[in-house]
């Protein structure tokens, strides 16, 4: 089994700017070296000759066509109710 070290623990929770309990430690430390030894056993598996998985439903390019769609509404008629337009565009105040 990995073992990390409460040090390693104390560092990292330093780097990620996280103030951890004595409690928290232990614990992360348990968590940590099980992850660390779930690491090693998949660093085991022999994986020469398989092909990277990016996906593994089968499906490709999954997007509609595009389609211009007529509602019988005119855009002037529309931005006659606008309280504000600008290059025939709805006018809005800044957000950011």
């Amino acid at each position: 089994m990995t073992k990390i070290s409460s040090a390693n623990v104390r560092q990292l929770a330093r780097l990620c700017q996280l103030k951890l309990t004595d409690e928290e430690v232990e614990k992360f430390q348990a968590e940590l070296s099980q992850i660390l030894t779930y690491v090693d056993k998949l660093q085991a598996v022999d994986t020469l000759g398989l092909e990277p998985t990016s996906q593994v439903t089968g499906l490709t390019n999954v997007v509609r066509a595009d389609e211009l769609l007529n509602y019988g509404i005119n855009p002037d008629d529309l931005l006659k109710n606008a309280p504000a337009v600008e290059d025939h565009q709805f006018k809005v105040k800044r957000i950011l």
